[in-house]
């Protein structure tokens, strides 16, 4: 028999069974001796095939006696007792028996030293470096860069000359240095610090090798810079090198990220990123897209619909190839691209509503959501909400779906509502959860108890919570929409205004529930929290530009037992002198809330008058307990205006009304100085006799009036003094 080689030498009798599991034969090692009468240690040798050579072995070296030992679990007994065991290697024999020529119970070693073999191999490896091409250049750009990455302790001095003495090693090779992955480290530290002509350098040898680097796995990162860092003309060069190829490189696993950062951060020009989508719409464009320069010179455009309507013939292969395109994107879960989420958007606005396409499209979209993964999926809604195309892509699937479908898609959200609140373009899809859907009670499980904080159990930290978003300019939307509706000051953007309309104008047909029911079901919800919050945060809520103006929209239209507690917080900042610094007189903002709130209710553009509130508010009521005492020095300032509202509003008492213009009547040539242009007391005026730590002050210029024109506010205040 053929000997067997072993990897360890076995110290005890092995033995080899078979045992059936699962329909697979494993084998399981036992430590029991096996009964033998040749010898004392004895392993079980698998029998091979028997082939011509080992046949012609046995008949020269055998007579048939060794059968005799064959077990009936497969395997000829074989003695391993000895230094002739044919099964272990001849070196390894005397560890094998014991009988250690240096003493028993000394390990093994080999015959040189591991330090040694080790420092060959690191020998060996650097000898190899060296042969490479460029190595010393390479080697001794690093030591450069070693100094050059610093980004502190460096002079700017030493750092352009460590950067020209770096160019003078790269220039005319940098291509050399681009593809390995320590010395394309040293080229991304020279974009960082370099200046633009030495950026240029960079860029026109590397144009030609974009699509290479942004497939490595570290040569992506100097893309990024190149195009970051560049200008316009340098981002000329490096965009057009993806034209023809973005089918290939939106599917691959390194280049796909840069190319969209590239495509969604502003760096590509709108024809540039016009360019890109095309490709999307089918091979013909791809292949245009190469010989980009030879064009007619027709104006770019990205928008399937207009494509669509000059070639009508082209529909089915465009719609067919780019619904391709998506499907394969979503199966693989590379949801998150921005040139994905426009060219979903491209797709579904050509869709007719209601019709085959336009249901198996929606349909598409939900099959991202599993209910068996941890997370239930959705990961494809999620990604979609913070782009502008996807967000208004998932307002589509909300307005269009069904009362179920509307509920699997929020419940995407969940644990997210926060985050989506601040962002530009998740802002729309909270809003939208909110005034399309009939089922409130589910908005307020997934949406506004999250929104407004009621999981979290701290009273300081859900106020400090709640006191943020409504401060921010963004997440004040979702929050007050059903509350104040679509003024300006809420929804500045027009496309979004318009957006919403249409949206709105969907609703009319998907939805049941009337939009007034609705918004006063949410605004019960919304009511109690954001009372709680102005009753305790109103001295810092009205200092807050963006915060003032949903005060007002809060107080006028919200109703509840905090309510009183909140009109009432509000009146008391208007506490103490009004011409102090940093009195809230003195800020526009609050001055205008504080006048708002004095009206009674929201002024009505189409009507040119003040729509009063039902329950009254009763501002001015709470109010000029407050300012009585100060009530020239408000006539006279900055907010002259809230004490016009006094006189001029229809939910102040005539009681007020008068008291207010016995004062001013009695002060009545103060009320002219401001209404000219002078102030009630100059408080820019020289200070006399004055003394600190035994000097005389310094002697301070007077200031000039506030109003060039005189106080507008005062003038308004003297006509009505007089009618």
């Amino acid at each position: 028999m053929a000997a067997i080689k072993r990897k360890e030498a076995p110290s005890k009798v092995i033995a080899t069974h078979k045992k059936h599991k699962s329909g697979e034969d494993k084998a399981v090692k036992s430590t029991k001796p096996l009964k033998s009468t040749k010898a004392s240690k004895v392993a079980k040798v698998p029998v091979k095939p028997p082939t011509p050579e080992a046949s012609a072995d046995d008949d020269d070296h055998g007579d048939g006696d060794d059968f005799e030992d064959f077990d009936e679990e497969g395997g000829v007994a074989v003695e391993v007792d000895g230094d002739e065991d044919p099964s272990v290697h001849p070196s390894r024999r005397g560890h094998v028996s014991g009988k250690q020529q240096n003493g028993a119970g000394k390990d093994f070693k080999l015959d040189s030293n591991s330090a040694e073999a080790h420092a060959k191999q690191r020998a060996l490896a650097k000898e190899r470096k060296a042969a490479k091409p460029n190595a010393d250049s390479i080697q001794e750009a690093k030591k450069i860069w070693e100094r050059l990455r610093q980004k502190l302790n460096v002079p700017e001095t030493e750092r352009k000359e460590l950067l020209d003495e770096l160019f003078g090693l790269m220039q005319g090779r940098i291509r050399d240095f681009v593809f390995k992955h320590d010395s394309v480290r040293v080229v991304q530290t020279a974009v960082k610090y370099c200046d633009a002509k030495q950026l240029k350098i960079i860029v026109q040898e590397l144009k030609d090798d974009v699509r290479a680097l942004v497939e490595s796995k570290y040569g992506k990162f100097l893309v990024a810079k190149m195009v970051v860092n560049g200008d316009e003309e340098d981002r000329k060069l490096i965009v057009p090198q993806f034209y023809g190829h973005v089918k290939r490189l939106i599917n691959h696993p390194e280049a796909s990220w840069i190319v969209d950062d590239i495509y969604r951060n502003a760096i590509a020009a709108p024809e540039q990123k016009a360019t890109m989508l095309r490709e999307w719409y089918g091979t013909e464009y791809s292949l245009a897209n190469r010989n980009i320069a030879n064009t007619s010179g027709d104006e770019i455009t990205s928008d399937l619909k207009a494509i669509l309507e000059k070639n009508p013939e082209k529909r089915k292969p465009i719609m067919g190839y780019l619904h391709q395109m998506i499907n394969n994107l979503i199966q693989k879960k590379m949801t998150g691209f921005t040139m994905l989420h426009d060219a979903m958007l491209q797709y579904f606005l050509v869709l007719t509503p209601g019709g085959e396409e336009h249901t198996e499209f929606l349909e598409t979209l939900k099959g991202d959501i599993d209910a068996e993964e941890a997370d239930g999926g959705g990961d494809l809604y999620r990604n979609l909400s913070f782009t502008k195309s996807g967000s208004r892509l998932v307002s589509y699937a909300i307005a269009y779906g069904s009362a179920k479908d509307r509920k699997m898609i929020l419940k995407c959200f969940k644990d997210n509502i926060g985050v989506m609140a601040v962002d530009n373009h998740a802002k729309l899809v909270l809003a939208v959860a909110l005034e399309v859907p009939d089922d409130t009670r589910n908005a307020l499980q997934i949406i506004l108890r999250e929104l407004l904080g009621l999981q979290i159990e701290a009273e300081e930290a859900r106020l400090q919570h709640l006191e943020g978003l409504l401060e921010d300019a963004n997440a004040r939307l979702p929050l007050l929409l059903p509350i104040a509706g679509m003024p300006r000051w809420l929804i500045k953007d027009d496309g979004d205004r318009a957006f919403l309309e249409e949206i709105f104008q969907i609703r009319e047909t998907t939805s049941k529930k009337a939009a007034a029911t609705r918004d006063q079901e949410l605004c019960t919800n919304l009511a109690g929290p954001l009372l709680d919050l102005i009753a305790a945060r109103a001295d810092s809520l009205v200092r807050s530009k963006t915060a003032c103006p949903a005060i007002s929209e809060i107080l006028f239209h919200c109703a509840g037992p905090s309510r009183e507690a909140a009109r009432d917080a509000v009146a008391q900042t208007a506490a103490d002198d009004p011409t102090a610094d940093g009195h809230v007189a003195k800020d526009p903002a609050t001055s205008r809330l504080l006048k708002a709130l004095v009206a009674g209710g929201p002024f009505e553009p189409a009507a040119k008058k003040i729509r009063l509130v039902e329950p009254r508010l009763g501002f001015g009521a709470a109010l000029w307990p407050v300012i009585q005492d100060d009530v020239l020095a408000w006539a006279c300032g900055e907010a002259s205006f809230v004490v016009l509202a006094f006189l001029e509003s229809e939910d102040v008492s005539d009681k007020i009304k008068t008291k207010i213009r016995d004062a001013l009547r009695k002060n009545r040539k103060s009320v002219q100085a401001a209404a000219d242009g002078a102030r009630v007391e100059d408080d820019g005026a020289k200070v006399v006799g004055e003394e600190t730590n035994g000097e005389k002050k310094r002697a301070r210029k007077p200031k000039q009036g506030r109003w060039k024109n005189g106080n507008a506010g005062a003038k308004l205040l003297l006509e009505r003094l007089d009618a």
